[in-house]
Parts: structure tokens; sequence; C-alpha cells
């Protein structure tokens, strides 16, 4: 039986990557925990288990009385009284025992007997078999956390095993399972027994019990992967996703960005008949995804972000990252959206601070506070021909932007570009196209 016990322990050790020395350890340990549990055991004992032979023996280690005293007395110096969680009452140190590890100091002075006793063989094959099945639980959960631990953010499927008023337990494969908690659920959503759901992997932890896996429906992280899944092209690195904000079961609304000339990044997203964006939001249970195209310049950004609206002019104000926003007036609560939702995301997306005017309203305010005296604070002089103030930014030490018909405004008289030369260099609002607008105005612009 202790040649069987060494084969598998050997065995083990190479198909599970454990040290066959470590729980060879553990084995006699935990045939030493057995022996002190049969009648007549010796107080101070070890158990030695032969490497090549797989014998065991137990010996009794005979200490002199003084020195057992003098170890004592150093083992009861480090105990100290504890409080009872549960009660609050101190609770006075156990029997104070000698560490084996500390008698081997003293080798010389103990004396050793063989008292293995006559059935050890049955004690160890039981306990053997105990250790063996505990060490390769406690392989396969180092192994699991070791797996997914580098994991965290990716795209997993799993099958709902169970619900309740706390978490879902979700089956990523055979004997690993993820624990979906509600905080990471999407409002509204059911996850029914034996459904296959897709999610993203929020954390990875060890514990006692094993990894714990959390799973997350509500991570920005999901809408980017479920579209690496289904579009050819960012899974390539073609087009990248470069921001998203998202109100889970809700709204979302992705960036994106095309890295070769000739590829569109919205349309590559969208698919022929929109059959990719279709894929994602049914895995999202009908989530509205508006895809927006990138773009470095900050107002045409902020107005494409607002979409569906149309917008008419958009004011930047880069020292604060505020956007003051233009819009027609049957445009203005589409921009808003319900309860605030589409400038909200706007605003999450772009990371600019989102001010939305209707036109009537802007234009009594700047009646009212005189915008175009806003010189000072670097907007272009220039008026146009229909008697708005250029929206650009004026050049260092000029009083214009760099518009050739607004540079030659120098010297003159009057600030009026004549027959609306230059009106056309202004660049439109995004999203606004064959409207009048603006792509920016300098720092300090009105917001």
């Amino acid at each position: 039986m202790s040649r069987e016990i060494l084969e598998a322990v050997r065995g083990l050790a190479a198909e599970k990557n454990i040290s066959s020395e470590k729980l060879m350890e553990a084995l006699e340990d935990a045939l030493l925990s057995a022996y002190k549990k049969t009648p007549g055991a010796a107080r101070y004992a070890r158990v030695e288990m032969d490497r090549e032979s797989g014998d065991f023996k137990v010996w009794e280690l005979k200490i002199p009385e003084e020195l057992e005293e003098q170890l004592l007395v150093e083992a009861t110096v480090d105990q100290q009284p504890t409080v009872d969680p549960e009660t609050g009452e101190m609770r006075e140190p156990p029997e104070p025992e000698i560490d084996l590890e500390k008698l081997k100091e003293f080798e010389d002075q103990i004396e050793i007997e063989d008292v293995t006793p006559h059935d050890f063989g049955r004690i160890a094959a039981q306990t053997a078999k105990q250790v063996i099945l505990q060490r390769i639980r406690e392989a396969e959960r180092d192994m699991m956390f070791e797996e997914y631990r580098d994991r965290v953010g990716e795209l997993i499927t799993g099958i709902v095993q169970q619900s309740d008023s706390r978490y879902t337990l979700v089956q990523l494969r055979e004997r690993v399972e993820a624990l979906l908690p509600k905080s990471e659920q999407v409002e509204g959503e059911r996850y029914d027994h034996s459904q296959r759901i897709k999610a993203v992997i929020k954390d990875v932890s060890n514990s006692t019990k094993g990894p714990s896996i959390i799973v997350s429906r509500r991570d920005p992280e999901l809408i980017k992967s479920l579209f690496e899944l289904e579009v050819p092209e960012i899974a390539d690195g073609l087009v990248e996703i470069t921001g998203v904000a998202r109100e889970p079961g809700y709204r979302s609304k992705i960036a994106v960005v095309s890295h070769v000339d000739g590829v569109d990044p919205v349309g590559a997203c969208v698919g022929p008949r929109g059959s990719r964006v279709r894929m994602v939001v049914s895995e999202l249970r009908g989530e509205k995804i508006d895809i927006i195209p990138y773009n470095d310049e900050p107002a045409r950004f902020v107005a494409k972000a607002l979409s569906p609206a149309r917008v008419r002019e958009v004011l930047v104000d880069d020292a604060g990252k505020q956007a003051t926003v233009i819009v027609p007036d049957d445009q203005l609560s589409l921009a808003i959206g319900r309860e605030g939702q589409n400038a909200r995301l706007a605003a999450r997306l772009t990371g600019w601070r989102i001010d939305i005017r209707s036109e009537t309203e802007f234009a009594a305010e700047e009646a009212e506070h005189g915008y175009e005296q806003e010189e000072a604070q670097g907007r272009c002089a220039a008026i146009l021909s229909n008697g708005r103030r250029c929206p650009n930014a004026a050049l260092p030490g000029s009083r214009y932007c760099g518009i050739e018909a607004h540079q030659a405004l120098e010297g003159k008289d009057t600030d009026r570009v004549d027959g609306g030369q230059g009106d056309s260099q202004a660049a439109p609002a995004a999203g606004s196209p064959g409207e009048t607008g603006s792509r920016s105005a300098t720092e300090g612009a009105a917001s």
C-alpha cells in the first residue's frame, strides 16, 4: 500500500505541476494528526515517510523534563488573551504546545523510539487518499486562478445556473463558475436557467474556497468587446473605439476612428443594412447605440456626439473644456434627450461640459451681453455677411483668424468682410450639413 501511495503522489505531482516534496510533507503532517487521534498516542511525535520505499514510521520524541519546561515557558510568553468576536469576552489562550521545528535545535538531547501502530498502514491509506484529493482540489483552484486573473476585461460566454435577489451564478465551463452580482446586472434584464449570456470579467480574486470570478453586464468594456466580436475591422485594428459612454439598458454612445484611408469607421460598425450593430443591440436586449465618428476638433466632436439632434453652431472654451451648443428651436428637446440623457452621454463621451441653447435663446443673450465685443479674448474680429461675428480663433498677434479675406482686413477701417468673402471658409458645425455654423470659438467664448 505504501508503494501505491508513493506512486500516486509522484503521478499527481507530474500531472498537476505540484512539488512532490510538498505533497510528501503535507502527507506526513496529515498522518501525524491521524496518529494523535489514536488511543495511547505519544504527546510528542513525528512521522517520517521513506522517499524511496514509501514506508511510514512514527517516532516518539522523549524530551527531558527540564527542556520541556523551558520550551513550554517560551511558548507561553508568545501567547496573549484574545477577545471573542461574538460575545466580546476575554478568552484565555489554549494550552501551550511545543513547535516540532523548535525541537530540531535540541536533537542531541532528545531520544526517539519507533512507536508505529501495527495497523498504521490502513490509517496511512485513508489519510493519504484525503490529502491527495485535497491537494488536487487546491491545485485545480490555483490553476484556475492563474488562468483567469490575467483575463480581467475579457468577454466570456456562460450559461445561467441559478439566480436570486443577490446574484446570478454563471457557469463558464465545467467546474468553473462566475458570479454576476446585482450591482453588475442591467436593470430590467432577466436571467433564466440555462440561458446563454455574454459578460466581461470584472474582477478575479483568490480565497480559501477557490478563485472568485466576478462578471459584469454593465461595464462599458462589454460594448467594446461585442463590437470587436462582430466587426472584423475592429478586431484587425483598422478601426478603433476611442470612447464609450453608457447608461446600461437605455442608451450608449461610442466614438470610433479609422486608422486606414478609405475605411469608414461608422459604416464598418453599422455593417451591411445594419446587421453588425443589430447583433450587438440584440445581445444588449434592445439598448440603443449611437455610433459617433471621433474628431480631433472639439467643436465637431461635440456636435456629432449630440446626434441625432442637428446642431447649428458650437462655441468652445478650451481653457475650461466647456462648449456652448446652439441648436434650432425645434431640435432643443432632442439634443437634451429624455431627462437630459442625450446631453449627459455626449458630455461623458467627449469629456467636455456641454451647455445647449436654442437659437432664439442664444440670440437674445447675444443681444443682451454683446458677444461681438469679445475680441480681447482672442476671437476673430471679422464680421461675416450674415452679420455674425467669425467664430474662429484669432492668430497670435492679430485680431483676425487665418482666413485670407479676414487677414486682409488688417489696417482697414471696417471689420466687415465685403460681399461675404471668406464666409464659406468658416467650417460648418459637424452634423448640420447645409447650415451656416462654426467649428470653434476661442478661449473665453460665451458659454
